[in-house]
């Protein structure tokens, strides 16, 4: 039965208000008597809705090139030959959002990476830095920034969490793969 209700006040909230705001914008200007204001205003609600929802639905198919090298640089990897965008999805709910893409990358480009994380003053190169996962912990919401990196079986991986600084708000964490027997790197952002 909870579900129902949820489900009722999702539709109210995506089409109702939308729908409420477009009507205001039509009908109060008509009711003073600017009936061509109250046609462009709605009009141009119209559009800006139209073009909210299109980015929100094919917001996969708009990710580019230049959004995935931004994402890889905040993390101090910098990619500098060509690259090919292989597998990308993002998936969000209430609370909740993951996003995820996988490059072809150049074999210079993997090792400098490679290398970058090697020298990290806080590499370890076996599993041991996996085994204390930040965004799990009690304190997730303040504290500091943290970087860990680190080798395990299949890959380099290089993990950054900063916390929200709010309870209730979702901290920043990502994560990136370097796989050592292909030249893929992968990227995970994760927010819950």
């Amino acid at each position: 039965m909870d579900e129902f209700i949820f489900i009722g006040l999702l539709i109210l909230v995506l089409l109702g208000i939308p729908t409420g705001i477009g009507l205001l914008l039509y009908f109060v200007p008509k009711r003073l008597g600017y009936t061509k204001t109250a046609k462009y205003l709605t009009a141009g609600y119209g559009i800006l809705v139209l073009t909210v929802t299109l980015f929100v639905v094919f917001e996969d198919q708009l990710f580019t090139k230049h959004s995935a090298h931004k994402l890889i640089s905040e993390q101090g990897i910098v990619l500098n030959d060509e690259f090919e965008i292989v597998h990308n999805e993002s998936m969000s709910a209430f609370g909740d959002y993951y996003h995820t893409f996988t490059l072809r990358i150049s074999e210079s480009d993997k090792q400098k990476a490679i290398t970058q994380i090697k020298k990290s003053k806080n590499f370890r190169p076996d599993n041991s830095s996996g085994d204390y996962l930040p965004y799990l912990s009690d304190n997730r919401y303040f504290g500091p920034k943290m970087t860990q990196n680190y080798e395990t079986e299949n890959a380099f991986v290089r993990e950054y969490f900063k916390p929200s600084g709010q309870k209730g708000y979702a901290p920043t964490f990502r994560r990136i793969s370097i796989k050592k027997e292909t030249k893929e790197l992968i990227f995970e952002d994760i927010d819950d």
